[in-house]
């Protein structure tokens, strides 16, 4: 059996700042990272071809570590190394901190959380613990996703600092590092080689801003301190219950945090692209990007968490993109519309996997569940206030219309099928979402008559949908005038579109169950019954198995649902991340990682089953929709 060079998936650590983020694999190699954003072109793409760019430090010769964890309540990777004749440990960080009162740092450090910022710094730190330690360090960015290769070059008068740029035209930043070590240059890499002896300390930091980097090991300590009681004062404002799967929520709700884009609120679907869907498969897509569907989903588990803040900040961001025109199905992290699709053909693919995307031509389709997902998002907001701002009014009214005047019409359907526009069944789902949301706020909003006609619209959806849309068996199906299961009618009781004791509701979900699962796990449909468009096959959506999770609660199948959170559970990576997908068979993680859809209906599906045992397992007490 090949030996692959590129490590597991679910191996890579994820770190973020709120505005960069970077995925570090086993070996102490950063082998992910784009800058100055999220979704800008890389400076270290080597998990998309070993080529083009990574950022190691590790013990010299040594190739895997003792154990890797997460400092508790943050984004702090530590990892423990052993070598030959000695123990280090490395702790990565993007820095956060309080920069406008470093020099105050006793006095003034505990500030609330929105006062913190990002250092635009990748900070790693290193203690020898034990024995002796050969350290080694490698940093040779590669910038534009591997087509931009150039040197270093030392800054002021000694070998501690240095500074490299892209060679072409456009936003990439300057790099510079810094350290308390020497640095060698050999062209496009700074190399540190050095002996740490038990007690020695050592830091490596690069940075790409005009904010300070750490010159001094107290500065780097400093920052790594800063960062630390950033994490730990932010997961505090959340509501965790005292419950087994604490962690599992509060590492959740890290992860979405660290998927956010802080200056202007979106949350982007995963940190990477082009991760294979199937192993050396074509499947491949850019999901760097804030989808519109994700919005309603991210409210309900940020607000069931006490996280109002970032709720609040992605609802506007929402708001913003939604004051546009037309609606679109996902942005850009800066509210970016035009988001070309093209293939990055120099670039080998993850594991052979090809091709590499930027960009997602998906933005382009037609897809009628956003206006259902836009307006359920207004609908939990002002359900959380119990007022509707004047100003969304005009707003969810465009919606609204929209919705009523196209929901008829086939589209590409909640999972962007690249083949011909069906009508698929949870797009009317969400329509009707639109139309039912709409109706409730305008009675919030004192608009009597245009609740009741939005409302009969409403009524006209669901009596298309339970005509077209149910099969002789009872059971909702993919798309009118077929017989195919589809994990997307999961929603059907989760948007209280029927009561959870409707016997339609039941059948759906214990079929799906049944019959739309292998070794367990949820496939999103059954690739040879659909015509998405596309070649090959997938694993098992991950965010399917936790919404059927959600979906047996609501049916009083408790004990079911329990033991299928548990296995799903199971399926973690090592640091309690999820791609978005799994296969059934070897539990590998698939797709992009890690995915915030996933990670959003694992809080729910918890929360579900959590309030379920506090309840005695009673039907309608999750919180699902605060209907």
């Amino acid at each position: 059996m090949r030996q692959s060079p590129f490590p597991p998936i679910a191996e890579y650590a994820f770190l973020s700042d709120c505005e960069a983020s970077c995925l570090i694999a086993p070996s102490g190699q950063v082998e992910w990272m784009c800058l100055p954003r999220h979704d800008s072109p890389s400076v270290f793409a080597a998990m998309l071809d070993r080529g083009a760019g990574s950022f190691q430090v590790a013990p010299y010769g040594v190739r895997e570590p003792t154990s890797r964890r997460y400092l508790p309540g943050s984004l702090i990777l530590e990892t423990t190394w052993q070598a030959p004749t000695g123990w280090m440990i490395v702790r990565d960080a993007l820095v956060m901190g309080p920069w406008h009162h470093l020099e105050k740092r006793a006095a003034r450090y505990r500030r609330p959380p929105s006062d913190y910022e990002a250092g635009h710094c990748l900070l790693r730190t290193i203690r020898c613990v034990n024995g002796s330690v050969d350290l080694s360090v490698l940093c040779e960015p590669v910038f534009d996703y591997g087509r931009r290769r150039t040197d270093w070059q030392y800054v002021g008068a000694g070998y501690r600092e240095a500074t490299t740029a892209s060679p072409g035209d456009g936003p990439a930043p300057v790099l510079r590092l810094t350290t308390d070590r020497n640095i060698g240059l050999e062209g496009p890499s700074a190399v540190i080689r050095t002996r740490l002896v038990e007690g020695d300390q050592a830091f490596v930091a690069l940075s790409w801003a005009t904010l300070p980097p750490p010159r001094t090991w107290d500065e780097a300590a400093q920052q790594q301190w800063y960062t630390t009681e950033y994490w730990r004062q932010w997961i505090t404002v959340g509501e965790f219950h005292d419950h087994p799967w604490r962690e599992e929520l509060q590492r959740s709700a890290l992860t979405l945090k660290g998927l956010t884009y802080a200056p202007t609120g979106a949350l982007m679907a995963a940190a990477t692209t082009s991760l294979p869907e199937s192993p050396g498969g074509t499947r491949n897509w850019d999901y760097r990007y804030a989808w519109i569907r994700d919005s309603t989903f991210a409210l309900w588990g940020l607000y069931t968490l006490g996280l109002d803040r970032e709720a609040n900040d992605f609802f506007s961001f929402i708001r913003e993109v939604a004051a546009q025109d037309e609606l679109q199905l996902m942005y850009g992290i800066g509210g970016e519309r035009d988001l070309p699709e093209h293939t990055l053909d120099e670039l080998e693919g993850y594991d052979g996997a090809r091709p590499v995307r930027v960009g997602n031509s998906a933005a382009l389709q037609r897809q009628h569940d956003m206006w259902g997902a836009m307006l359920d998002s207004v609908y939990l907001h002002v359900k959380s206030r119990d007022q509707l701002p004047e100003a969304l009014w005009p707003i969810l009214r465009r919606q609204v219309e929209q919705a009523a005047t196209h929901w008829r019409e086939p589209d590409n359907g909640i999972w962007e099928v690249r083949g011909a526009p069906q009508h698929f069944t949870s797009s009317k789902l969400m329509c009707w979402v639109a139309m039912d949301r709409g109706a409730r706020l305008a009675r919030l909003h004192d608009q009597p008559e245009q609740a009741e006609h939005w409302q009969r619209i409403a009524n006209e959806i669901r009596e298309d949908i339970l005509t077209n849309g149910v099969d002789e068996r009872g059971v909702f199906v993919q798309r009118y005038g077929a017989t195919t299961l589809d994990a997307s009618l999961l929603l059907v009781p989760l948007f209280r579109f029927l009561p959870a004791d409707d016997p339609r509701v039941r059948a759906t979900v214990l079929a799906i169950a049944d019959d739309l699962t292998y070794n367990g796990l949820v496939l999103r449909y059954r690739v040879e019954d659909t015509d998405d468009g596309l070649p090959g096959t997938e694993g098992s959506f991950t965010i399917c198995s936790f919404w059927l999770v959600s979906a047996l609660v609501e049916i009083g199948e408790v004990e079911r649902a329990k033991a299928l959170c548990e296995r799903v559970l199971s399926y973690a990576s090592p640091l309690g991340l999820y791609a978005e997908e799994i296969d059934p068979i070897s539990g590998r993680h698939l797709g992009n990682f890690p995915q915030a859809f996933t990670h959003l209906a694992l809080i729910n599906a918890l929360m579900h089953v959590i309030r379920a045992e506090e309840s005695g397992g009673g039907v309608r007490f999750a919180p699902a929709h605060p209907l």
